[in-house]
């Protein structure tokens, strides 16, 4: 069963994201948004992370997080989407879990 995973919380503030990428199964997907979208920071350990997850595991990340943060330079598999985007992808899971 496919599952949304959603952060919204700073990858250097707590271990959120390296639990939840432990986690991470097959055909899953990955938003970040808030501060989560930190972890896209080019040369961050949060970012080298990322792009050691396996292919299979789709990654986004809302548009208006990363513009608010000024987060431009992206890894090609990150999708970013805007609010009513967000939603339809949350309809195309199984199961989301928010990591509050």
């Amino acid at each position: 069963m496919a599952t949304l995973h959603i952060l919204s919380h700073s990858p250097f503030a707590d271990s959120r994201l390296g639990s939840c990428l432990r986690l991470l199964g097959p055909n899953d997907g990955l938003l970040l948004c808030g501060d989560a979208t930190y972890a896209l920071q080019p040369g961050s350990i949060a970012r080298q992370a990322l792009e050691l997850m396996s292919d299979a595991v789709a990654l986004y990340a809302l548009s208006e997080d990363l513009d608010a943060r000024a987060l431009t330079d992206l890894p090609q598999r990150a999708k970013p989407l805007d609010y009513p985007a967000f939603v339809e992808l949350c309809c195309h899971y199984d199961k989301v879990n928010s990591w509050l």
